[in-house]
């Protein structure tokens, strides 16, 4: 297929915006959908994105989705490249919500679940370890999805 190595930075953000405008696209529109410095900056990776066979040019000269690539350490979810980073914070977000249900159920329910200080000192761990992914996952989100596309 291809090499995933090369589909990174600002080329990966290029191939993300096309796939989430889901139509052909100029070079102008890449410039300001994957805010890029100039119009030269967008051909170059335009270029790239379509020796890898990923994009292709229509008749009109605007580039089109070839092929949908995986990426390393990325999920497709319909348009949008998700880190895998987003879903291990999902598991520790419902690890976190059992451990507090269970801590909140002790002090409702007397005599339900006598909670020792290990317990707490694993929520706070699952806590810790929910924030740091969740951080992480959304910071390689953030890279991916420009604030301002002019999407439909």
């Amino acid at each position: 297929m291809m090499a995933n190595d090369e589909l990174e930075g600002n080329t990966l953000s290029v191939y993300a915006f096309i796939i989430r405008m889901d139509r052909p696209v100029g070079v102008r529109e890449v410039t300001r959908g994957a805010e890029l410095s100039s119009t030269s900056v967008a051909h170059y990776h335009l270029q790239k994105l379509g020796n890898l066979g990923l994009i292709e040019k229509d008749s009109y000269g605007n580039y089109i989705l070839k092929e949908k690539a995986s990426i390393d350490g990325h999920v497709w979810v319909g348009k949008s490249l998700v880190p895998r980073l987003m879903f291990y914070s999902f598991f520790f977000i419902g690890a976190f919500a059992a451990e507090v249900s269970m801590i909140l159920l002790s002090l409702v329910i007397e005599n339900f679940l006598v909670i020792e200080v290990r317990f707490w000192v694993l929520t706070g761990l699952t806590l810790v370890a929910m924030l740091l992914f969740l951080k992480e996952g959304l910071s390689l989100y953030r890279k991916l999805s420009p604030k301002s596309t002019d999407e439909k």
